[in-house]
């Protein structure tokens, strides 16, 4: 019979003969951190609206089109672009499979034209939130992780706060049910304002509930412009995806009207991680340029931002 000191003894040394193997082929908790990205980037369909209105490209290659021609893999479509395809149980099958086959992520929906979610009456929010549901449900089918919707209210300031936030809370509430994020942009108008906006999150106050901080989209009105900076400080704090707008360039490569490095400082330490989609809207590069030009950037930034942190 093994005495309790043998035993011991060569319970020790299986444990450091474990410990030394986990060390000599596994990587430490740090440099596991380390090796991860600091972000990762995706590819907004909206970049490549111009092609895709114009009939050069079909939804159902976009996840082809992000792989192949850019080097990206995961992406973020628009409603436009399948607009009666929510129920269509085939197409969306079909959607999965292309994305499938390639192994592209398919991150969420950015959904437009379904109505007010801060109507003035409640029965009018409310028909608004139904005829966002089914792209709950279609981003349920691919596997997103979110739709993203707008905030359009009316009102001044607090009442269209708490119009906004109460269609918010109730699609939220059916978010919650089929597991699906509620996620707002920046978009005009009010939301275009991060103390408003962010005002409207700290009002429907949910899990589901959170932001799509665009870098470029901060005009609140045609003579009123908000901070771009300071806007998305303040919707950080509520961010489930971040989207990289970009338009021009300078000879550097640097977007000339937002200034990349000082935005993904203010991402990353806010503790965001994710994805951060391209949305390309120039119209002096075509898009594919256009694309190839803001990813080359979020790149370099990365590698900037990655290095003063090492």
């Amino acid at each position: 019979m093994t005495s309790r000191r043998t035993f011991l003894k060569q319970a020790a040394a299986v444990t450091g003969t474990v410990a030394l193997s986990q060390t000599l082929l596994s990587p430490t908790l740090t440099q596991a951190k380390e090796a991860s990205p600091l972000f990762e980037i995706s590819l907004a369909e909206w970049s490549l609206h111009k092609t895709l209105f114009a009939g050069k490209l079909d939804n159902l290659d976009f996840a082809k089109t992000a792989q192949e021609d850019f080097g990206i893999n995961a992406i973020e479509y628009v409603n436009q672009f399948f607009k009666d395809k929510a129920k269509d149980e085939k197409y969306l099958a079909e959607l999965n499979k292309r994305a499938s086959d390639l192994g592209v992520k398919q991150l969420l929906i950015m959904i437009d034209g379904e109505g007010a979610l801060g109507a003035a009456t409640e029965k009018d929010r409310i028909k608004t939130v139904e005829n966002h549901k089914p792209w709950a449900d279609a981003a349920k089918t691919l596997g997103c992780h979110s739709i993203r919707v707008n905030a359009q209210s009316v009102g001044k300031f607090d009442d269209a706060m708490k119009r906004a936030a109460d269609g918010l809370r109730k699609l939220s509430e059916y978010g919650e049910t089929v597991g699906i994020n509620i996620i707002v942009e920046n978009h005009g108008g009010l939301s275009s304002s991060g103390k408003w906006l962010s005002g409207v999150m700290k009002a429907v106050d949910h899990p589901r509930c959170g932001t799509l901080p665009d870098f470029g989209n901060f005009n609140v009105s045609p003579i009123e412009k908000y901070d771009r900076y300071v806007g998305i400080a303040e919707l950080m704090p509520f961010a489930k995806a971040v989207s990289a707008k970009s338009h021009d360039f300078d000879a550097e490569g640097n977007e000339i009207h937002s200034d990349y490095l000082k935005i993904m400082k203010i991402v990353t330490d806010a503790g965001y991680h994710g994805f951060v989609g391209i949305e390309y809207e120039g119209s002096k590069l075509d898009e594919p340029a256009g694309i190839r030009a803001t990813k080359a950037l979020l790149e370099k930034v990365r590698d900037k931002i990655a290095s003063e942190k090492a």
